[in-house]
């Protein structure tokens, strides 16, 4: 365990009116704190003991022993806390002031304002979590959708640290192995130690590129997919826009042209989170606003990673229609037909033959019909026909997947070396460069820049 000297405090809840805020401590002058501040209904200190407590009293001003606030306090000695060291929560009620009021006499008894993450740094430093645990936690705090943090979930309870640990130790076996024959060769023949190296290097590759592919995954459920409604004025743009957010968001009337900027909400769409951009209609026009509001389209469509094109299916398709289809082709797209409701006049032979692989999904916005199906190809679009558990579990951030990507690069080194009958000290090298990669991208001999860089990004009081 890594000793911190200093007892740190920070308010843990959000600000606001509140029933509850939650100030916490942690730290090696934990308990004596709490003494300073905490009185018992009896006017007395608490004795705090070695094993979890949940106490009522009073919060304390130690220097003038007046009363701030009735409170909850929650003591979880070490190591069986969230840092791994004392911990101490003081639940006061909810309002800024009292719960500012609370961590000032805090911070006056003794303890330092912590940094943030700096809770979080603490557990990772103390050997609680690793720093894919610690990456995690913030993944889940700002998970946008119940996929997102069930997949965030899964990586603070250890499920990527455990695998890399897994490979470790294979990888770390097959060092051994090649090792032991460089240094007695007489007790083993080279020609095994390669053919070793290839049965389980090989091995190894597949479960790294498996992690590797789940970054693709992790980024879409942590960032989300930027997501372009394109289409011609008045084919339904804001209602799909509006059907879809399952309220009114958008200016939807019959008048062509009501759009003219870009409307941006974010979007639930069965766990995936999409950034979904409602864009003014796509046509040539004299009006010099529309024509910003056109130009502006465009560029969402070019900086989308998926396109949901919406076409007029009680009108036969238009130039305009046509142009869309062509300017579209090549991007991840969905081509919805919208107003089914009227009776089809598009030519679906038509359509198809412009869509090539895109999906053509029927709907009416206005009648909520089709949308459950546009969702579900939304779905296998953006992550494929099924989303396994492991990578739910295993979705790993641009950090680990570049150090993943470089121990993949020294293994492949390492495997075409056996293939073609190397000395094993050239092998071994790279061996030994992918077991380093492996460790960094759980936090093994991290620098202190990088642990400054990711914690960085946490609030205060985690």
């Amino acid at each position: 365990m890594v000793v911190e000297e200093d007892t740190i405090a920070a308010i843990a809840t959000a600000r606001g009116e509140a029933s509850v805020g939650i100030i916490r401590v942690s730290g090696p002058q934990a308990a004596e704190l709490v003494r300073k501040v905490f009185r018992l209904p009896s006017g007395a200190p608490c004795n705090l003991s070695s094993s979890r407590q949940l106490l009522y009293g009073t919060l304390v001003n130690s220097r003038s022993g007046e009363a701030v606030d009735e409170v909850m306090l929650l003591w979880m000695p070490g190591p069986r806390s969230y840092t791994a060291e004392d911990v101490a929560e003081l639940q006061v009620h909810g309002g800024n002031q009292v719960v500012d009021a609370g961590l000032e006499v805090v911070l006056q008894a003794g303890a330092r304002l912590a940094d943030p993450g700096e809770f979080t740094k603490r557990a990772f430093l103390n050997g609680r979590i690793d720093l894919s645990q610690a990456e995690a936690v913030i993944d889940l705090i700002r998970a946008k959708t119940d996929l997102a943090a069930r997949s965030a979930l899964q990586q603070v309870k250890g499920h990527f640290g455990e695998t890399i640990r897994a490979l470790r130790k294979r990888l770390l076996s097959l060092q051994a192995h090649v090792e032991v024959t460089m240094d007695y060769p007489e007790h083993d023949v080279e020609s095994v130690a390669l053919a070793q190296v290839s049965e389980v290097g090989s091995e190894l590759l597949g479960k790294i590129e498996e992690l590797i592919q789940s970054a693709a995954v992790g980024r879409i459920l942590r960032e989300g997919v930027y997501t372009a409604i394109v289409g011609r004025p008045n084919v339904g743009k804001s209602s799909l826009l509006n059907a879809l957010l399952r309220r009114e968001r958008a200016i939807v009337t019959d008048i062509p042209g009501t759009t003219r900027d870009v409307v941006e909400e974010y979007i639930n769409i069965r766990g995936i989170p999409l950034r979904l951009a409602d864009t003014a209609g796509i046509r040539e026009t004299e009006d010099v606003v529309e024509q910003i509001g056109v130009k502006r389209s465009r560029e969402a469509l070019q900086e989308a990673e998926l396109a949901l094109l919406v076409l007029n299916g009680s009108e036969p398709l238009s130039q305009d229609d046509v142009d869309l289809l062509r300017m579209s082709e090549g991007l991840r797209r969905v081509i919805a037909i919208n107003k089914a409701d009227l009776g089809l006049a598009v030519e679906l032979e038509k359509v198809a033959e412009f869509a090539g692989d895109s999906p053509v999904v029927q709907i009416s916005a206005k009648k909520m019909d089709g949308l459950a199906m546009l969702e579900e190809t939304i779905e296998k679009l953006v992550l494929g026909s099924e989303l396994s558990s492991a990578e739910i579990g295993y979705s790993t951030n641009a950090r680990q997947a570049k150090l993943l990507s470089e121990a993949k690069s020294d293994l492949e080194v390492a495997l075409s070396a056996a293939a073609q009958g190397a000395t094993l000290d050239i092998i071994a090298v790279q061996l030994q460069s992918v077991y380093a990669l492996l460790g960094l991208a759980i936090g093994e001999e991290a620098g202190e820049d990088l642990l400054d860089e990711i914690f960085s990004n946490f609030c205060l009081g985690k």
